[in-house]
């Protein structure tokens, strides 16, 4: 970019930099987007197929999660970020939903592209587009039904959808159990649901049937010392975090010692010392000690003497953990230690699994933290399961948090497109056209559904269209049977939350990327001479800002 001024040009950008501008810019981040939404939607739906993703040192993902496909791809242009980014916000907020938002996105920018050649300013169709967005927000609430939290069935149905076409189809029924009873464990008296408070353990072996729910927290850790017992019953659990050894000075202290006698009783002392900490422990009557910081060797022959099973180094969440599951507290001073301080449990044991030994502390009387065991034949099919969990997880959570949801199966996309059609009507003026192309963008969803099950999409379209226009309000396409069906009564139930977060960010990130009428791309600049920071140095601007002379000095 330059500027002839009286016969002298003028550089304003670093040579070698691009500049594209105006119809250009537009139509060149349109195609990146929408490639980015033509990446995944082939894993929409019950029937979607998966990626394989290789890295540059050959590690394998085979996956049908949308965030977990973008995150892996190595993107580069700058509008396909802005894709997913939506993925990223859509996994973040509901953690379900992902594909399905970018898909919506990349459709919002094709029907945009059609609106720009017949020359309809970039502006009405981002101010249309975010009129439709408020509505849709609006009529989705409409058509949401209320839940009890109570009602498992229904909670099962949504870990169900979160689940399907994500490898997991063979035990769902056990999987969407697990969730349920793993969710209404954690949830707190004010509906709120953390999950943090539940652990995924993986592990290969054994089948996906043989997945479990443990009522307390596995610990990746063994006993300190092979003399302690393996198993223990009845549990009375000190979560210390302090370290149970000899206490050394605070302050640099020299010690001089003159006669072999004294550095006996330094010794002596030192033993002492550690032996009344463990006596504290004893006597508060705790059998299990999970510490957070070490235990001297001193410290794990007493401890093992009086029959305590003892863990150290354990990680700071997993005994954030424990006290949840346990309704013990943390114990931060050795002087601290009491019997009210201690958590109960049923059962402590240490357990082999996979080759590794683990900590199981479960028969926990109200556990607010639980943990779940995945296992699967190979590592990718438990990697694909855990992913399946995770979303599973999130939505059943989110549904006991707002307590509304909508039907699957591409449903309110359909009853979103018809109304917000009648919408544009009454809105009339250019701002109508943008409407009716978000309108007619939302039936992606279940055209995409049909294609991915090798259905015909225009046919099922006006199927699942008519069922609509009759005030079937439901009806969504069963993949299996190629036909509309009433999605609700057929148990295909997302969160209400899913739809109106996938919608938003798909109509955020397509305005923004429709606003954009010039991108100004500098050149990659090569590494910089003698490695030298490019600028030079810091604030100074290298030798460079000096002024002419001076650097002679």
């Amino acid at each position: 970019m330059s500027q002839q001024l009286g016969g002298q040009q003028i550089l304003i950008l670093k040579e070698g930099s691009t500049r594209t501008r105006g119809r250009d810019a537009q139509g060149m981040n349109i195609t990146a987007a929408k490639a980015v939404a033509s990446a995944v939607r082939t894993t929409l739906g019950p029937k979607g197929m998966d990626k394989m993703l290789v890295d540059t040192i050959g590690d394998v993902v085979i996956t049908n999660d949308g965030v977990t496909i973008l995150k892996e791809m190595d993107i580069e242009h700058p509008a396909a970020k802005m894709m997913v980014e939506v993925a990223k916000t859509q996994d973040d907020e509901v953690g379900d939903g992902t594909t399905t938002a970018v898909v919506i996105a990349g459709e919002l920018l094709k029907k945009a592209e059609d609106l720009l050649e017949q020359d309809v300013h970039p502006t009405i169709i981002a101010a249309g587009y975010r009129q439709a967005a408020e509505k849709a927000q609006q009529l989705l609430k409409e058509i949401a039904f209320d839940i009890k939290v109570s009602d498992t069935t229904l909670l099962k149905n949504i870990a169900g959808t979160a689940m399907t076409g994500k490898g997991a189809e063979a035990s769902k029924d056990k999987l969407c159990d697990l969730v349920v009873r793993a969710i209404t464990m954690v949830t707190d008296e004010d509906g709120t649901v953390d999950i943090e408070n539940i652990k995924v353990e993986k592990k290969t072996g054994g089948s996906i049937e043989d997945s479990e729910i443990i009522e307390g927290v596995i610990i990746d850790k063994e006993r300190v010392h092979p003399t302690m017992p393996k198993t223990v019953t009845n549990a009375k659990i000190l979560l210390l975090n302090a370290a149970v050894e000899f206490k050394k000075t605070e302050v640099d202290a020299e010690i001089n010692i003159t006669s072999p006698d004294q550095l006996q009783a330094f010794l002596d002392e030192e033993e002492r010392m550690v032996r009344s900490i463990v006596d504290k422990i004893v006597k508060s009557g705790a059998n299990v000690l999970f510490c957070q910081k070490g235990i001297d060797d001193i410290a794990q022959h007493y401890l093992a003497k009086a029959g305590v099973f003892a863990t150290r180094r354990v990680k700071k969440s997993d005994m954030e953990k424990l006290a949840r599951a346990t309704g013990g507290s943390l114990v931060s001073s050795i002087d601290a230690i009491s019997k009210e301080e201690l958590g109960k449990a049923g059962l402590v044991e240490e357990r082999k699994v996979g080759g590794e030994e683990m900590t199981f502390v479960e028969k926990c009387k109200n556990p607010k933290a639980v943990s779940l065991i995945v296992k699967g034949g190979t590592e990718h099919v438990v990697d694909e399961l855990e992913r399946a969990i995770h979303d599973a997880l999130r939505v059943v959570g989110v549904v006991v948090e707002d307590k509304k949801v909508v039907a699957g199966g591409g449903a309110p996309e359909t009853e979103l497109s018809l109304r917000l059609r009648e919408y544009a009507a009454s809105v009339g003026g250019r701002a109508q056209l943008a409407i009716e192309a978000f309108a007619s963008a939302l039936e992606i969803i279940p055209r995409t559904l049909a294609e991915n099950a090798g259905l015909d999409p225009i046919d099922m379209l006006v199927e699942i269209r008519a069922a609509h226009e009759k005030g079937k309000k439901t009806y969504g396409l069963n993949v299996f049977e190629g036909k509309a069906v009433d999605m609700k009564a057929a148990g295909v139930v997302e969160p209400l939350r899913v739809k109106t977060q996938a919608i938003s960010s798909a109509a955020e990130a397509a305005v923004m990327i429709l606003r954009i009428d010039d991108v100004i791309a500098s050149s990659k600049s090569a590494a910089p001479e003698g490695g030298m920071p490019p600028g030079g140095m810091g604030g100074m601007g290298g030798m460079g800002g000096m002024p002419p002379g001076m650097g002679d000095y």
